[in-house]
């Protein structure tokens, strides 16, 4: 593979240990990054930046009234000259040195414009949440088209910007992120990709450290922002059943969790689950919703401010 430079683009917001982990492994892979851009987050103009811990490292401030998923991420692009971009999120780790080189060995095909890496959930993980990553990050690498769309349904479009590879020049001609957008950005750009006749690749090999043990509330939350979303973007959801593909999940997890005797996990499971559906139904007519309902559904304030 000739020498390629890849930018890293990570929005930050209070970052932690997990942070300086990731900057390190990133640091250290056998294709290091040209720049990585951090855009930090912050509460005011008077708000204290990040020290940068490299020459390859930019801080850009962002003012967190003016957070936007899509925005924020499309900014960070703007900045860099590279042939690929990788977005990443402050709490992915990669597991070895060979991220950057896998990501970018799905672009010796010419018609991949994003390359998206395999989630693993950490050590202190759930096992709902270990079988989610298994079940929404197999072992098996794949190269998506719009053809795919009867077999997988709304998982043709399925992308993370958890970390994902973008080629710079296909992502500039179908239009970049959306904005402002509350979720999705990644999905979003996904189908602008494959409908414009590119691919969109999962690649197995590429491997990051990411995954949360959401609450009840938190997933109500999510699901309400995801239900916005689509919402917004009808002409992208609302052909493609993404209640079937959940549904479709929720059994196989509720299945494994009773056939292993794991009841008290079954029942809880299940409370989640009526929360995810509650709140992405309510999500689905937010335009019908006071203000005062929409702030305590969301789990991203800063949009609707």
């Amino acid at each position: 593979m000739s020498e390629r430079i890849v930018d890293v683009v990570i929005p930050v917001y209070k970052p932690g240990r997990t942070f300086s982990r990731l900057i390190n492994r990133l640091m250290k892979q056998t294709v290091v990054p040209n720049r990585i851009f951090i855009m930090q987050t912050v509460g005011s103009d008077s708000d204290r930046l990040m020290e940068s811990l490299d020459e390859h490292i930019e801080i850009i401030p962002v003012l967190r009234s003016e957070f936007d998923h899509g925005g924020t991420r499309a900014l960070g692009m703007d900045q860099s000259e590279a042939e690929y971009v990788l977005m990443m999120t402050q709490d992915a780790v990669p597991v070895d040195d060979k991220l950057i080189e896998h990501l970018l060995s799905c672009m010796e095909d010419e018609l991949v414009g994003i390359a998206y890496a395999r989630q693993l959930a950490g050590k202190n993980s759930g096992r709902v949440e270990r079988m989610s990553r298994i079940y929404n990050y197999p072992s098996e690498s794949r190269v998506k088209s719009e053809d795919d769309r009867e077999e997988l349904g709304i998982k043709t479009y399925f992308c993370s910007d958890v970390c994902a590879l973008y080629r710079k020049s296909h992502y500039e001609q179908v239009g970049g992120f959306v904005q402002p957008t509350i979720f999705n950005e990644d999905m979003i750009i996904a189908y602008e990709m494959l409908q414009e006749g590119f691919k969109v690749a999962y690649c197995a090999e590429a491997r990051v450290i990411h995954s949360h043990d959401y609450t009840c509330r938190q997933q109500f939350a999510r699901n309400f922002d995801l239900g916005v979303s689509h919402n917004q973007y009808k002409e992208i959801f609302a052909s493609i059943s993404s209640e079937k593909e959940g549904a479709g999940y929720a059994k196989k997890v509720l299945q494994k969790l009773i056939e292993h005797g794991h009841f008290g996990e079954a029942f809880y499971f299940c409370l989640q689950c009526g929360c995810r559906l509650a709140g992405y139904r309510l999500g689905l007519i937010y335009d019908k919703l006071p203000k005062s309902v929409l702030m305590k559904c969301t789990g991203s304030q800063w949009y609707w401010e």
